[in-house]
């Protein structure tokens, strides 16, 4: 099993949303504008978002459609640039791509040519990770995942579950400062996509990396994240912070409760306002 910087994080479990505020930020965005030329007029997607994640807290987005979401995203990834504004990991400003942020996708991004394993393997081959090294990486996050005996499989011989769990442990692999998620279950079947929420939350309890997720399933959100930031329709603003004050263990059941349904109310409330 390597030695790495999310099994050092193991067990760190009991930390409440204050103790997490006390540390610097993991990531922080700071007065971020995007706007786009559209038949020589300037359209505002992104109107000064500010925003902050601590180390090991799970954070979700939610807004409506076209409320620049994914557009946000793709700037905090360094896939495009904001037009004013700064994006800070672990306090470096972020200029483009880079390792210390792993991406998940809707639609899994496999590549159907190669394994499970070597999918996984992608990244640390570009970093020319030793063999070794990658080996037993492969095989610590095929076990967190569960798809050890899944290993030599190609992509068509997996459920939508299965493909979006290697998309995940290939993200991990190459042990991000943060894990960004771009509604990962959004076309998943209503059953996997609970079954991939608890599996999510279970693998955030036992790494305990930070996440950043955006989604516009609202139940979602508040079932897997310490806070939950809610945007305006266009332009994006953000508009609401809410803890969401659940145990840090959860599982599905805890949907009905009544402080889920309460937290769910005030969120729906400012969504339609």
């Amino acid at each position: 099993m390597p030695d790495t910087r999310l099994q050092d994080l193991r067990g760190q479990t009991d930390r409440s949303a204050a103790d997490l505020t006390l540390t610097p930020p993991k990531l922080e965005v700071r007065g971020l504008f995007k706007s786009f030329a559209i038949q020589k007029q300037s359209l505002t997607v992104l109107d000064n978002i500010n925003f902050h994640i601590a180390s090991r807290e799970f954070v979700c987005l939610v807004g409506a459609s076209g409320c620049g979401k994914s557009t946000l995203l793709n700037i905090v990834a360094g896939l495009a640039t904001p037009s004013a504004g700064s994006v800070l990991v672990d306090g470096r400003a972020v200029s483009g791509p880079g390792s210390d942020r792993g991406m998940v996708f809707q639609n899994y991004t496999l590549y159907p040519w190669l394994t499970v394993s070597q999918n996984i393997a992608f990244g640390l081959q570009l970093r020319k990770m030793p063999k070794a090294e990658q080996r037993d990486r492969i095989n610590y996050y095929l076990n967190v995942v569960g798809l050890t005996q899944f290993a030599k499989s190609y992509p068509k011989q997996l459920s939508g579950g299965m493909k979006q769990r290697v998309a995940i442990a290939r993200a991990l692999a190459n042990e991000p400062a943060v894990l960004l998620m771009d509604e990962p279950f959004g076309a998943l079947d209503a059953q996997t996509k609970e079954q991939m929420q608890q599996f999510l939350l279970e693998l955030w309890e036992q790494t305990h990396v930070t996440v950043l997720m955006i989604t516009h399933d609202v139940e979602e959100a508040i079932f897997l994240s310490q806070r939950v930031y809610v945007m305006s329709a266009r332009p994006g603003r953000m508009k609401l912070e809410v803890p969401v004050g659940l145990p840090e263990h959860r599982d599905l059941e805890m949907k009905l409760s009544a402080e889920f349904v309460e937290i769910k109310r005030q969120i729906l409330h400012s969504l339609r306002e």
